[in-house]
This record gives C-alpha cells, sequence and structure tokens, in this order.
C-alpha cells in the first residue's frame, strides 16, 4: 500500500535593496541550508501554509504574490509535494525564529544556489527564481566579475540524481514555468 504524499507550502522570498536577495534558512537538526517550507497544518490551504511558514521560519511577515510551481521528492520513504510562492518581505524581522531553525540568510540568487544543501533545491530554485525576481520587476544585478554559473553538464548531472518522482516534478515545473512565460510574453499575465 503507498502511503500519502506529506503536502508542504513555502515560498521563494525576496528582498528589495541594490540587488535582489532571497531568504534560505538553515535547518538545526540537519544543519543544511534550505528553501523555507513546510507541513499544511490540519485545514489549512496551501497558500495559508506557505504564508505561516514562511513567518516561522525566516521571522518575516511577507506579502504572498503568484505561484510559482511544485517540487516533488522523497523524503523519510515519502513523497513530499510542496507548493511554491513568490513573496517580498520588508523591513526587520518580526518574530523570532522558531526552534527548529538555526539561522535566515539573505542572498543573491547565484550565492543562494551556491549556499542550498539539496541538489533538488538548487535545481528548482535555477528554474523559478528568475522567474520570481523578474515577476518582481527586479533584474539581477551583475557582479564586477561574473558569478560562475551552472554550466548544462552541472545541471544534466544533477537531474541525472533525481528519483522518477522529482524528475517528474522538474519536468512538469519547466512545463508549468514555460506557459507562464509565454503568456507572460503574450500580455496574459
Amino acid at each position: 500500500m503507498t502511503r500519502a504524499p506529506v503536502m508542504a507550502a513555502g515560498g521563494i522570498v525576496l528582498r528589495r535593496g541594490e540587488a535582489p536577495l532571497i531568504a534560505i534558512v538553515r535547518q538545526r537538526k540537519r544543519n543544511e541550508w534550505v528553501l523555507p517550507k513546510g507541513k499544511l497544518d490540519d485545514g489549512e490551504t496551501p497558500r495559508q501554509a506557505a504564508h505561516r511558514e514562511v513567518l516561522e521560519e525566516t521571522g518575516h511577515d511577507v506579502a504572498l504574490h503568484e505561484f510559482l510551481g511544485t517540487l516533488v521528492y522523497q523524503s523519510g520513504g515519502r513523497s513530499k509535494v510542496v507548493h511554491f510562492w513568490r513573496m517580498e518581505a520588508e523591513g526587520g524581522p518580526v518574530r523570532k525564529l522558531m526552534n527548529d531553525i538555526k539561522a535566515v540568510d539573505w542572498l543573491t540568487l547565484d550565492d543562494a544556489l551556491a549556499r542550498l544543501s539539496r541538489e533538488y533545491e538548487r535545481a528548482f530554485l535555477t528554474q523559478v527564481g528568475p522567474i520570481a525576481i523578474a515577476a518582481a520587476g527586479l533584474t539581477v544585478a551583475t557582479a564586477t566579475e561574473p558569478t560562475p554559473a551552472l554550466a548544462a553538464d552541472d545541471i544534466d548531472a544533477a537531474l541525472q540524481t533525481l528519483t522518477p518522482a522529482e524528475a517528474a516534478s522538474v519536468d512538469e515545473l519547466r512545463h508549468g514555468l514555460l506557459q507562464k512565460v509565454r503568456a507572460w510574453l503574450r500580455g496574459e499575465a
């Protein structure tokens, strides 16, 4: 008998500044850097859970914007399905971090990609990060020395490590993102 997937939600959380910054959080238990997200509570919608989890994990109240996509991966022998929204934080933290989180850091897209501990989250953020930044009306700042980007071979190698469910999630995400970009280019978004 297949166990039901764990449903979760989170955000690609942006903060405006000289360069747009993205929030990532450090888990206390595993000491890993991850995107802010968490499980849905009973009776909670994914959108409500995303807002609550981001507040708990980053300490920042955020404005929720458009849905960015879904990431599916294996966790504890079960599939975990995480829905992500674009979010924006203004000002400083409004509460302490939850006990499960050791730290929050605000990084440029390239630095966030380099710091994330999980390959599947890097692959996801590689796809949705630029879309979230563009949707916020921001541009990625270019450094005086170019930051090394992920080469196509690196991305292909990372994709080879995904389980079939994770690979299907990436394919679904690509398709959904392409549809959003096409609609945006047609002026429909």
